[in-house]
């Protein structure tokens, strides 16, 4: 499976482009609107199909590209069924499955950081362990914040320990977001030496509860647009 991660620095927004090398169908998570240009031109050079764009929750920190990639390129758009858009052409839930060529995603529910936050999971080839593309409800060393978008902490909580921690130790964990330049991890280092999700589950809700965030600079234009698969609303 060709696999290639890309960075918008802005929002410090990891994007994924994965494919299938016989057929060239692919499918990409988390588009970014202002890196479309640069994610097109690695799909045109690459003489890739893009089938599907794929988003782990409705962002507030950046506007996605999907509507902008859909309308350039024929591409369907997926997103978690509890995020209520009518604007997708596939809404998901758990144990649903994306494919693209010979391979597929499979979407895990991770509610916590958001209401509709979900997870996928890529195949295990031979000599290739899974990857886990977890959005923001597990990050390397960390986690989303929860006090937004109907967040719920101990959702969270249970949802990565019940079903990201429960994943195979060599699992490649790929989150939305790294702000310290970090590109992945694997579930055994951060079952061990995740900070915040070591802790029990009151510890972690209380810490959640604490952390006195600002508030998302683009969340009030971003989950607008976000809502209606990356277009700008009506006045």
């Amino acid at each position: 499976m060709f696999f290639r991660q890309f960075l918008e620095a802005q929002s410090s927004t990891w994007t994924y482009l994965l494919a299938d090398r016989e057929t060239g169908d692919a499918v990409i998570i988390d588009p970014v609107l202002d890196t479309i240009e640069r994610d097109l031109g690695q799909i045109v050079d690459l003489g890739l199909t893009l089938r599907w764009t794929v988003e782990t929750h409705v962002h507030a920190d950046h506007i996605t590209a999907a509507a902008a990639l859909k309308d350039r390129t024929g591409c369907r758009t997926v997103v978690c069924k509890h995020a209520g858009i009518g604007c997708v052409d596939r809404a998901v839930g758990d144990g649903d499955r994306i494919e693209f060529g010979r391979y597929g995603l499979t979407v895990i529910e991770t509610p916590g950081h958001t209401n509709c936050s979900v997870s996928y999971v890529t195949d295990a080839g031979l000599h290739a362990p899974h990857r886990v593309f977890t959005g923001d409800a597990l990050l390397i060393r960390g986690c989303g914040r929860t006090d937004f978008q109907q967040g719920d902490a101990q959702a969270l909580y249970r949802a990565v320990h019940a079903r990201l921690y429960t994943l195979p130790d060599d699992t490649i964990v790929h989150p939305a977001h790294d702000y310290n330049g970090r590109t992945a991890s694997t579930i055994g280092e951060e079952r061990r030496l995740n900070p915040r999700l070591t802790k029990d589950e009151t510890s972690f809700v209380a810490l959640m509860a604490n952390l006195n965030l600002p508030r998302p600079k683009q969340i009030d234009v971003a989950v607008p647009a976000n809502l209606l698969c990356g277009r700008t609303p009506p006045a």
